[in-house]
């Protein structure tokens, strides 16, 4: 790690606090469920993959709805609704079971005992590109800033978003690390902003050789240690 003071740990959320994929697969499932009951007009026509296919033709076509994935899969669900003279009053219903499921997220054993040590210790903060509401998955008490690319306005590796969150926290970029799971939204996006950054390889991939965080942890248990100073396994790179 540089030896400069790190007084804030800012966390990227989906993949790095927990795994999204389970979550997004069930959440389909289940507003797809709910399609076939209240309009099983649209759920026959469309399978799970043919929605998802019309999103990423509705996302090529209007590429700001990156900034908000949320809100693309509504208006691609109008799309279909109104395509098949169904209530688009409907989409609201399914949306919101697609919500409640897209929350029911299961954090990695490694994140609450993290979390409780840093805690008083450094500044905590989030940022990510995700729709993810910490209320309701319940770990906004444990952060000092929170901040989400569709509510901010733009999305990693912007600079504006991490120097945003710094600013939220009273200190200096520098003063920061951004801890996430990608190599370039996250971890170069942190670096270009000022940040330090630590790579969260839980998958044990293969680090582009473009890229160079200060460190590489397997778990949050090593990141604890590497801000710690503590002998660990994860590989530091020294500037």
């Amino acid at each position: 790690m540089s030896p400069q003071p790190i007084k804030a740990v800012l966390f990227d959320l989906d993949d790095t606090l927990w795994p999204i994929a389970p979550v997004i697969a069930r959440a389909e499932t289940l507003m797809h469920d709910w399609l076939q009951l209240h309009a099983p007009g649209v759920a026959g026509r469309y399978s799970i993959d043919q929605l998802r296919a019309r999103r990423l033709a509705l996302l090529a076509r209007q590429p700001d709805y990156q900034i908000n994935l949320s809100a693309l899969r509504h208006a691609a669900l109008t799309e279909v609704f109104l395509e098949l003279d169904d209530d688009p009053a409907k989409v609201d219903l399914a949306m919101a079971v697609f919500s409640q499921a897209r929350h029911a997220v299961t954090l990695y054993d490694d994140v609450l005992p993290t979390l409780m040590r840093l805690q008083g210790q450094v500044r905590l903060g989030t940022i990510s590109n995700g729709v993810a509401d910490l209320e309701t998955i319940g770990l906004a008490g444990y952060f000092q800033v929170t901040l989400a690319a569709h509510r901010f306005g733009v999305c990693k590796p912007d600079p504006r978003i991490f120097l945003a969150a710094c600013a939220g926290l009273g200190i200096a970029p520098e003063q920061a690390v951004y801890v996430g799971d990608d190599p370039e939204i996250d971890i170069a996006g942190a670096q270009n902003a000022g940040l330090q950054a630590i790579w969260i390889n839980r998958a044990k991939q293969t680090l582009p050789a473009h890229i160079a965080p200060q460190a590489v942890c397997t778990s949050l248990h090593e990141l604890h240690q590497c801000l710690s100073g503590q002998p660990n396994p994860c590989v530091q790179n020294d500037e």
